[in-house]
């Protein structure tokens, strides 16, 4: 039967105590990792956020009744224990913190039983994610995901020691906005007062932090929940953390100058990890150009090359094909893989098709100077001589080639980089390589709506010396937007902030908006404009995706506390679930069939 505490009070964690208390009484409380029963002795280890410590239970020590209710202990048992920190009778374990020492037991109270959990609560275990998911509670009780939520909240206080340091508010900002489709969908939240009338829970605080900005609060920075109703990946959840900061009367290297301080106080504090300052730079084309992506994993080279000058008069159709509607084509030298089997090679074949590419060309370039590939007969000795200079090629080398638009091209092989790159392990894990990308471009083109949308945001400045283009050639027009990466991840993204009313309408306009439908969007941004705005920037980056990074964890569900699965459900909770007819009744809601 479960006891109470009754007064007594819990003096340290397991792992605060040391040898250097021995002989001191302690009183400890946690989880019963694990029992042992030799008889005369039991042995228990115990186990709380901070880590394990051995308990041992003596009778003429404890007493007949606590020698019996130590008999009854099982896993995951929650007791009290008071004690004698001593040395280990037994062999010191080099493992634990507390290895050196146990603590013997003069009284127990057993303070809730346990029914046998469905998986052990270990670091490390090979449990199904839908059934750790489901015992959520029993899967944050495992000491690395502990470690995990511990660091984030390490992390976390750091971020707003240093921010505050440096001058900035801490202001909340709401999370019923305006619903101002562009992106990313919203999560609606239907008001019961205003019938047929929408909340949106926020994407992100961009148009109130901008606010704030015209407000004059100067630096404003915010740990901020939100919410985007889109597909899942291993980074990304439906409801999410960012740093959310602002700065006014700035220009990107002060946005960029206090970012890079703070990660590396960051990574300092939290993992005792030097990071080199200042960070490198690289503008968006060279990273296409070079790994295919714009958050490049600068950790490994096997890096893209542009063949299209040198194939552009072979006859391969593939390749002339790509070019003649103005594509290119690239490879890649996989170093040393020149003997890579004929199986693995469609393997990747298949891989590059699932990228969206419609196939691979290979050339082996074999030890006695001979070539092994798909298209060589298409080629001359004397062409396929030059591709292969033009490559950095070596006897041994596999290359790999994608012909098509600029873009399935920079996908297909920027994927497979790094594809290979995690296969062949051309990088040490271990490493933390940050990179900033900019000059993005202001605008992609949306197949699915027909039009210019912005890459960013409809609020990013355009760079000066492009204003002329944003009606005439869009596609060129370069954004003041600077993008965080780390290892081929994107940490977050920033820009300058339009403040002038003319470009922003111009903005607007090259987005396809009229006057009348940025006004219906934005109008509350725009009158604060019009009232004095100061020249402003911002950024935001992912706690989660961070914390993670940091953490060594494969993904961000890991270091979040009650993450959703990828259909953004709760399997826990079981959330969402319908609700009652008369909610929806006050609501001013019916569901369709």
């Amino acid at each position: 039967m479960a006891e109470t505490m009754n007064g007594l009070h819990r003096s340290h964690r397991c792992t605060e105590v040391d040898n250097t208390m021995l002989g001191n009484t302690v009183t400890l409380m946690g989880w019963v990792q694990k029992r042992r029963n030799l008889g005369s002795l039991i042995f228990i280890d115990l186990r709380d956020r901070s880590g394990l410590i051995q308990i041992v239970f003596d009778e003429p020590v404890v007493g007949a009744e606590g020698f019996r209710k130590a008999t009854e202990l099982r896993s995951e048992y929650v007791i009290a224990v008071t004690g004698t920190v001593q040395k280990r009778t037994a062999a010191v374990n080099e493992n634990l913190k507390t290895g050196d020492i146990e603590i013997m037991a003069q009284d127990l109270r057993i303070l809730s039983e346990a029914q046998t959990p469905p998986f052990p609560i270990e670091a490390g275990i090979h449990t199904k994610d839908e059934v750790r998911l489901k015992y959520r509670y029993l899967d944050l009780r495992r000491p690395d995901l502990q470690q995990n939520l511990m660091l984030r909240s390490k992390v976390a206080g750091i971020i707003r020691s240093f921010l505050l340091d440096e001058g900035f508010l801490e202001i909340e900002t709401p999370m019923l906005q305006k619903s101002t489709p562009e992106g990313a969908r919203d999560y609606l939240v239907p008001s019961r007062i205003h019938p047929g009338s929408f909340y949106a829970l926020p994407q992100s605080p961009q148009l109130f932090k901008q606010l704030l900005m015209c407000a004059g609060y100067d630096r404003y920075f915010q740990i901020a929940r939100c919410f985007r109703d889109e597909d899942l990946r291993a980074d990304r959840q439906p409801e999410f953390t960012q740093v959310d900061m602002e700065l006014s009367f700035v220009d990107m290297d002060d946005v960029i100058n206090v970012t890079e301080r703070l990660l590396a106080r960051m990574f300092k504090e939290a993992l005792g990890v030097d990071v080199a300052l200042p960070m490198p730079r690289m503008t968006w084309q060279e990273a296409m150009d070079r790994f295919g992506s714009d958050k490049p994993d600068n950790r490994f080279g096997m890096e893209l090359c542009d063949v299209s000058d040198v194939v552009k008069d072979c006859g391969f159709g593939v390749f002339t094909s790509a070019l003649e509607q103005g594509g290119s084509v690239r490879g890649i030298n996989v170093k040393g893989q020149g003997a890579m089997p004929r199986k693995q090679i469609d393997k990747l074949v298949e891989f590059a098709k699932g990228c969206g590419a419609k196939g691979l060309a290979y050339l082996c370039v074999q030890e006695d100077g001979g070539y092994k590939s798909s298209f060589a007969k298409f080629l001359s000795e004397e062409g396929l001589d030059k591709l292969v200079k033009a490559m950095d090629a070596e006897p041994g080398d596999l290359l790999l080639f994608a012909a098509d638009c600029n873009k399935i091209v920079w996908e297909t092989l920027g994927a497979l980089r790094l594809h290979l790159g995690k296969e062949l392990q051309l990088y040490d894990p271990s490493m933390f390589s940050f990179l900033w990308v900019v000059d993005f471009p202001q605008f992609e083109w949306s197949q699915e709506q027909e039009r210019y949308v912005a890459m960013h945001h409809p609020f990013t400045m355009p760079h000066d010396e492009d204003l002329d283009l944003i009606d005439s050639a869009p596609e060129k027009v370069r954004a003041k937007a600077y993008d965080i990466v780390l290892n081929g991840c994107e940490l977050g993204s920033g820009s300058i902030r339009i403040h002038q009313s003319d470009v922003q309408e111009k903005m607007f306009e090259a987005l396809g908006f009229t006057k009348e439908e940025a006004h219906e969007r934005f109008g509350f941004l725009l009158d604060a404009f019009s009232y004095g705005v100061p020249p402003h920037a911002g950024l935001a980056f992912g706690l989660d995706r961070t914390v993670m990074l940091m953490a060594g964890a494969e993904t961000i569900r890991d270091v979040i506390a009650f993450p959703k699965v990828k259909d953004a459900s709760c399997l826990m909770t079981e959330a969402p679930t319908p609700v009652d007819e008369m909610q929806l009744k006050e609501l001013a809601l019916s569901l369709r069939e």
